[in-house]
């Protein structure tokens, strides 16, 4: 299943929730659950005085459509989506176990990833499965981010740790299956860290209307 954490380096309650999907992440700590986990930094924190350097835009449109499918007034940092079927505050550690445990006894479809390979900085893969040929297609490229060493706003001073950091996130739609393409941008390799491990590849099937995430895969590839 896909555990999605809305963050940023600009909020003060977030390292809390980026502790607890990299423990989550080294550790599976819910029994019967296989879990990949997402770092998904938003913009919106940026005016506060420090811009923080994984945030995307595509981060915050994914986010506002959560807002919209569960009916929130707003949407808020840190929160996290568990199958696109359930959220909550990200550093709410039971609530978390509780939604991935219940995610785990739901049937998942059948998702792979074929062919995966690197061409200078672009990866082409391509994605089979037995899904619903309305199911949409999410592609993502991830970087763990070891140090990042944030000079002003609300953790001025800290030494933040992200896993799975989201550096690339497409949507291709309901023709899912034929090979894809994903490039990293310019630069992405400047704050990953002195320990940066490989990039993760992960792919996830969502059913077009509810969000709800059908299927989910991951692969990790070296450069």
């Amino acid at each position: 299943m896909l555990v999605e954490l809305f963050t940023s380096e600009g909020c003060s309650d977030c390292p809390a929730a980026d502790r607890l999907l990299e423990r989550l992440d080294a550790t599976q700590f819910v029994p019967g659950a296989e879990t990949i986990v997402l770092s998904e930094h938003v913009t919106y924190w940026n005016y506060l005085g420090w811009r923080d350097p994984f945030s995307l835009e595509d981060a915050d449109a994914r986010q506002q459509r959560y807002g919209k499918l569960f009916g929130l007034n707003s949407i808020y940092t840190p929160q996290a989506v568990v199958d696109g079927a359930a959220q909550m505050v990200g550093s709410d550690e039971q609530a978390l176990r509780r939604a991935v445990a219940a995610a785990a006894s739901r049937p998942k479809g059948e998702l792979r990833i074929e062919s995966a390979h690197w061409e200078m900085d672009e990866v082409r893969f391509a994605v089979k499965g037995a899904l619903d040929p309305g199911a949409r297609l999410v592609a993502v490229l991830a970087e763990d981010a070891t140090h990042s060493e944030v000079a002003r706003g609300e953790n001025a001073g800290r030494t933040l740790h992200h896993v799975a950091v989201v550096r690339v996130l497409k949507e291709f739609g309901a023709a899912w299956a034929d090979g894809r393409t994903l490039e990293l941008p310019d630069g992405s390799m400047e704050h990953r860290g002195e320990a940066a491990g490989p990039v993760r590849l992960v792919v996830f099937a969502a059913d077009g209307r509810s969000g709800s995430v059908l299927a989910a895969a991951e692969q990790t590839l070296r450069r």
